[in-house]
């Protein structure tokens, strides 16, 4: 690829990155709102949230062999076209209103993220190699950008009482045109494999790495690292507005104003992690983030002042920016088959990212969300404990690797060769 094409892709997924950003803030913004029409009590609406969950776990199950036969390109359009159509469908069933036609288009927006972000992710892993440059820490910051310039839009609409329904029928139409406009840019075959591994009998390298994977206990720690800090921040994309609804007293426009600053806090760590990852190492990073996170939910389950738990939401964001991204590559890091690596430890991110909200919304009906919320507090602490197995720069395997991540294997992937290389791959977030 020329210069320019090489340029015109990383823009387009960066778009690509943004657009389910703004499609998911614009839903969280306006859960007070659904779960109002919908007549739904915190647990009801924790079952209707389950439809992302299973959304996502198809979606997320299928995606690596769908890159595998056909290429990023058509699991990317796939994936966010399944976005826009959720979008059309949850606001559709806002409006009828209707719980099951919400869960399925909770069930569709879940599968296209999925699916789609394990695309992306995978093409931008590829122009990562092409350049030499760090490319994920930014995807994943155009996504928070995109919430918090969606959970802003969210925010005006609610104020100047525009329907949850063509408030997200707008945000489909929009979304529509960026995706039209950002996948001519996307090449055809990246990611396709020359042998895809298939199910039987046969002592192939890709069957063999499975069991090697899940027997890498400092992989496990990582996987658990990135479980802790993905719970924290799909809590968050779930519950925040709802959170200080119900449980602070702030009105609905408020509480979505409470989001859209967790989402620029989580913007902020992410443009900025590269900086302190390259400073201060990954462990560090991710002690740090935890202590933030844990700091930031502390004071928003056990503070009654509305205004401090508030305030503290942007320590909450500020740590769960980076978990994900930098256990990402510290999986790529830790040892040999790197494709089985990032993927065990994306799907158990995405578990706990879409999984264990509604989970909460069961406890929030018990308990109600602020003592739900301990449960999350739990699990970034414990981070805190296992933040050193985030360190994979002195780990090799065959004694060649020295910190250099990678999120697939393709039939054309090289090693970078310089250590300025190994250096910038090895920030990424």
């Amino acid at each position: 690829m020329t210069d320019r094409a090489v340029r015109r892709r990383r823009r387009a997924l960066f778009l690509l990155f943004f657009l389910p950003g703004i499609a998911m803030s614009s839903w969280v913004t306006r859960t007070p709102d659904v779960r109002d029409q919908l007549g739904l009590s915190t647990g009801q609406m924790g079952l209707v949230l389950f439809g992302l969950s299973i959304g996502s776990m198809i979606g997320i199950l299928c995606s690596g062999r769908f890159v595998s036969r056909f290429g990023t390109r058509p699991v990317i359009a796939l994936g966010t076209a399944l976005i826009i159509a959720g979008t059309v469908v949850i606001g559709l069933g806002s409006a009828v209103p209707s719980a099951p036609l919400v869960t399925a288009g909770l069930c569709l927006f879940g599968a296209g993220m999925g699916g789609g972000e394990v695309a992306i992710n995978v093409d931008g892993a590829d122009v990562e190699r092409i350049t030499g440059t760090a490319v994920l820490p930014t995807l994943h910051g155009c996504f928070s950008l995109g919430t918090v310039i969606g959970g802003s839009a969210g925010m005006a609409a609610i104020a100047a009482a525009v329907p949850a329904h063509w408030h997200l029928t707008v945000i489909a139409l929009v979304a529509t045109g960026m995706l039209v406009h950002a996948l001519r840019a996307v090449p055809a075959g990246t990611g396709i494999s020359a042998a895809p591994s298939m199910p039987g009998p046969g002592p192939g390298p890709a069957r063999r790495s499975k069991p090697q994977v899940w027997k890498d206990r400092k992989l496990l720690l990582i996987g658990a690292i990135v479980l802790a800090m993905a719970l924290a921040e799909g809590a968050a994309n779930d519950w925040l507005p709802l959170l200080m609804v119900d449980g602070h007293g702030l009105d609905a426009a408020m509480g979505s104003l409470v989001y859209v600053g967790f989402a620029a806090a989580m913007t902020l760590g992410r443009f900025s992690g590269g900086f302190f990852l390259g400073r201060f190492g990954r462990a560090a990073v991710v002690r740090a983030s935890a202590v933030s996170g844990a700091a930031g939910l502390l004071l928003v389950i056990f503070s009654d002042n509305a205004g401090v738990a508030a305030t503290a939401v942007l320590f909450w964001g500020l740590g769960s920016s980076l978990g994900f991204p930098v256990a990402l590559s510290a999986a790529g890091d830790s040892g040999p088959d790197q494709t089985a690596r990032v993927s065990l430890v994306a799907i158990i991110g995405y578990v706990a990212f879409l999984v264990g909200p509604p989970a909460l919304g069961f406890l929030g009906d018990h308990y109600g969300l602020r003592s739900a919320m301990v449960a999350v507090l739990v699990f970034v602490a414990s981070a805190i404990l296992i933040a050193p197995a985030a360190d994979t720069h002195d780990r090799t395997a065959d004694g060649t690797r020295d910190g250099t991540a990678a999120a697939v294997d393709t039939p054309q992937r090289r090693q970078p060769s310089t250590d300025s290389a190994e250096h910038q791959q090895g920030d990424r977030s």
